[in-house]
């Protein structure tokens, strides 16, 4: 769409399409995240998310590449940017807590090094300034600055989580993509970690795309959720909305396996089969042979992301309902 003119979100990406070889792992993705907005990404392993948070900084694997589409970074064409190009936005502008960060962490040299390492490649502070700061970032994520002489290995996951994510803030970036920034940890701690970003976030106003497979926690601290199915976004609205009314029968197919525990009777159901191979050639909806809603229409015609009701939504069943 050449003549269409962009939007004002800070990330803006248009009908984005990512291939790794015959596999096409994203599918002419369109989404927008405005300046301060707490936006979650759900679906299934496989759906696309990571590769899509991925090609949204720029960090795509090889043989992972851009086949179509343009990703817009604060107004800014970056869909063929180079390294060299990309650099002054890393950190500064951009930043990301990877899936099991904290194994990214250098385990030869000290927490101290590390932040060093960030600060004083992308500013002018040295010395006594970088330590202040040092201090104060550790602060922010409730860590104790006598940790930064420390090892990685002499802390705890939760800990090392909590570095990844003061090195990520540390040059106070406009994004952040968190992939689940908290695998491998025990719930108490990933939840004090998420209402740290949540805190974070409304205190210094960076904006986030929130990677999991936890519906709940997603639910819980993001302010819009996009659901991700077979490289597609299938539907996009702000939470509560999709918490009360979801509009895909996949989302109610996701929410249905998220019971709460403290209901008199616990029900939970499942989405049977498994998504569609990528690598082959599809017809109509992907997610038609799992649904059982499908009509005539979703085994010959794939939907697009139109608005319905509330929000958006991939789904010929929904549209249906809505025009009625």
């Amino acid at each position: 769409m050449p003549n269409q003119p962009r939007s004002s979100a800070l990330v803006d990406v248009r009908d984005l399409s990512v291939t790794y070889g015959r596999t096409r792992a994203v599918r002419e993705v369109s989404l927008q995240i405005g300046d301060g907005e707490f936006v979650g990404l759900l679906g299934e392993s496989g759906s696309g998310k990571t590769t899509l948070g991925n090609a949204i900084l720029r960090l795509l694997p090889a043989p992972g590449a851009i086949s179509g589409g343009s990703i817009h970074f604060a107004g800014r064409d970056i869909t063929t940017a180079t390294q060299e190009e990309l650099r002054p936005l890393r950190w500064r502008e951009m930043s990301t807590v990877f899936q099991s960060s904290m194994n990214s962490l250098n385990p030869v040299i000290t927490i101290e090094a590390q932040f060093r390492d960030v600060i004083e490649e992308h500013t002018d502070l040295r010395g006594a300034q970088v330590r202040k700061r040092i201090a104060e970032l550790l602060g922010m994520v409730m860590i104790d600055p006598s940790f930064m002489r420390f090892y990685p290995h002499e802390l705890s996951g939760g800990m090392k989580q909590r570095v990844c994510l003061a090195l990520a803030l540390a040059l106070e970036p406009k994004f952040v993509l968190l992939d689940e920034p908290t695998t491998g940890l025990d719930v108490v701690v990933q939840r004090s970690i998420l209402d740290n970003v949540r805190s974070l976030q409304r205190q210094l106003g960076f904006a986030v795309l929130l990677i999991s497979h936890d519906l709940g926690t997603v639910m819980e601290v993001s302010d819009r959720v996009m659901v991700m199915y077979a490289g597609q976004i299938v539907e996009d609205q702000r939470s509560e909305t999709m918490l009360a009314e979801p509009i895909h029968p996949y989302t109610r197919g996701l929410l249905g396996a998220y019971a709460d525990p403290r209901a008199e009777t616990v029900e939970i159901s499942y989405i049977p089969g498994r998504p569609p191979d990528l690598s082959r050639p599809l017809t109509g909806c992907p997610f038609a042979p799992r649904c059982k809603e499908a009509i005539d229409v979703c085994a010959t015609e794939e939907p697009r992301l139109v608005p319905m009701g509330p929000g958006q939504a991939a789904c010929h069943v929904a549209e249906a309902a809505y025009a009625a």
